[in-house]
């Protein structure tokens, strides 16, 4: 039997047996014993399931990666460190030195520095491409040795849409999957998969959690791309480190999440631990009613700022005054997330006075959690562009970066009024 998705927020993932913990339980080790070597033996040879080592797999661990493959409707997820760990890894895992990948310029800051630095340096080139690039301008941007595109849902701090469809069918025409970070709608909001993506990343540390008491990230594998069109070898090709096992053929439709997990994740050690994964756990159980109240908060407040004269333009694809607002109404139709970007009249200096002026709001270097929180990107999390991409980004030197929780609405306008007032 199916259930609704904010009924698989809280089941998903976990079934105590009878007598067991009704509460996913936090199993804090390491190790597991077994009572033979063979039985150990297999596990490392990939012939039976099982957990041996924490850095692989972990019965915490497991039942929210389990959770998260239900809630995005994949055939298996991998927790990683961070969100961060769960980029790297989701690009890694199907591309080598020698290799290209073509990324969506107006995203994360970090996400891009990523690909446009420590990528390259490990010997794969990566172009940029707008957002709102038409299918020509896509296809113009592949190469020969091109093996992914990575776009965002929602981007951060942008706010652009993107086409998924559109991205999803020229990647396929060219015979690559499509990775999409999901986490500003999370799956509640917007499920990549039934619009053609083929892999999804999140950063766990932002709405999933909610409660910004961990640092997480997490890939999931719709389990519906053709790897065997020989491109990726390193899934249809024998691997010599499992003793010829090959993927594709050992895994079937969890080829690609199977190799992240026992290849990167056994190599590079980027995992989640048992704890993080507890209490990313117990956000996840109140994800569905959180984001309702996110998004019904954040146009609230974005209706009141575009009608405010201090404020020089607002950008909430919510609104129907966003060039997105008809591909947020596809996508995402029961709302976006709780994220607003807006100018201050007044330039950076009057940004930064705004900001200074909250009482509510804390100046935080996060986003999307439950609490009600402003940042400054050109000065922060994208700090590092110059100022061509930061153009390309989608940033503005007077751009503010409102985080709206779930506290009582009259409470966070008061305090954007007040604020507001002694500009």
């Amino acid at each position: 039997m199916g259930y609704h998705i904010d009924t698989d927020c809280i089941h998903a993932g976990y079934e105590p047996k009878n007598g067991e913990s009704r509460v996913l339980p936090i199993v804090q080790s390491t190790t597991f014993k077994y009572d033979s070597a063979q039985a150990l033996g297999e596990l490392f040879d990939l012939k039976a399931d099982g957990f041996f080592y924490t850095r692989i797999g972990n019965p915490t661990v497991d039942a929210v990666e389990k959770k998260i493959a239900a809630l995005e409707g994949g055939v298996g997820a991998l927790l990683t460190s961070a969100g961060q760990a769960a980029s790297l890894i989701s690009v890694l895992n199907i591309c080598h030195a020698g290799d290209h990948m073509i990324a969506c310029s107006a995203i994360y800051g970090g996400t891009f520095n990523l690909f446009y630095k420590t990528i390259r340096e490990m010997g794969i080139e990566c172009t940029f491409v707008s957002a709102d690039s038409t299918k020509d301008e896509l296809d113009a941007a592949f190469q020969e040795n091109t093996r992914c595109v990575f776009t965002e849902t929602l981007s951060n701090p942008s706010l652009i849409v993107t086409d998924l469809e559109l991205f999803a069918k020229a990647a396929h025409e060219h015979g690559v999957p499509l990775i999409v970070d999901n986490t500003f709608p999370t799956p509640i909001n917007c499920r990549p998969f039934e619009f053609g993506a083929d892999i999804v990343v999140h950063s766990t540390t932002k709405y999933m959690d909610g409660h910004a008491v961990q640092i997480g990230g997490a890939i999931v594998d719709s389990g519906n791309f053709n790897w065997d069109n020989g491109k990726f070898p390193m899934l249809t090709e024998p691997d010599e480190s499992y003793h010829g096992t090959v993927y594709t053929k050992d895994f079937g439709k969890s080829a690609y999440i199977v190799k992240a997990r026992v290849h990167l994740m056994r190599d590079l050690g980027a995992q989640s631990s048992p704890m993080n994964a507890f209490l990313l756990n117990l956000g996840l159980e109140t994800l569905a009613l959180r984001m309702q109240r996110h998004c019904s908060n954040a146009m609230a407040v974005a209706e009141f700022l575009e009608s405010n004269d201090k404020i020089e333009w607002v950008n909430y694809p919510g609104l129907k005054s966003s060039k997105y607002y008809e591909l947020a109404k596809k996508y995402m139709p029961h709302g976006t997330c709780g994220v607003i970007s807006f100018g201050v009249k007044g330039g950076r200096d009057a940004a930064a006075k705004f900001m200074e002026n909250l009482k509510l709001a804390s100046i935080v270097i996060h986003v999307a959690d439950l609490r009600t929180c402003v940042l400054h990107p050109a000065s922060t999390t994208h700090r590092q562009l110059n100022d061509s991409q930061l153009k390309d980004a989608g940033i503005s030197p007077n751009m503010i970066r409102l985080s709206v929780g779930i506290e009582n609405i009259e409470d966070i306008l008061g305090d954007i009024k007040q604020a507001l007032a002694k500009l």
